[in-house]
């Protein structure tokens, strides 16, 4: 990766099946938590409706990916970091230092342009084909100027 032309790079992926079963877990275990909680049942029945409402703001947009403004594509070219959605197509994006490229998890951190507040996108291998998870593995943690913002 220490060419400097290097080509571009692009990756799709699908829903992880791996991040739905972590995520209901997750939930169940909640859940579970709220229904033994020594509290009254209005505060646990508060709680049981923050867990719905997440569930149902997380599971198309970041675990199903079936919402238009799902990320599901990130590419790499010689103008930076690009993200892709159906509702608003490629994106400039910034990539945040505390992105992570493990051989079991990739998670990109980006800020949009004129955004305050960091977004994430959790990649697990069953997500991608393994050479393209490789891939995008190692083009986040050698690819030149990855912290720079967009142009």
């Amino acid at each position: 990766m220490s060419s400097r032309n290097n080509p571009p790079f692009e990756c799709r992926w699908q829903a992880s099946r791996r991040l739905q079963i972590l995520y209901l877990m997750v939930l169940l275990l909640c859940a579970v938590t709220l229904l033994v909680l020594d509290a009254p049942a209005a505060l646990r029945l508060a709680g049981a409706g923050l867990l719905a409402v997440h569930a149902g703001w997380v599971l198309p947009r970041h675990i199903l990916l079936g919402h238009p403004g799902a990320v599901c594509r990130l590419r790499h070219d010689g103008q930076g970091w690009w993200l892709w959605s159906r509702a608003q197509g490629w994106q400039p994006v910034q990539l945040l230092r505390d992105s992570l490229a493990w051989p079991v998890l990739v998670i990109v951190r980006y800020r949009l342009p004129g955004c305050l507040w960091p977004r994430s996108v959790c990649i697990f291998p069953d997500a991608l084909p393994a050479d393209q998870h490789r891939k995008l593995r190692v083009r986040l943690r050698f690819s030149r100027r990855r912290w720079s913002a967009p142009e």
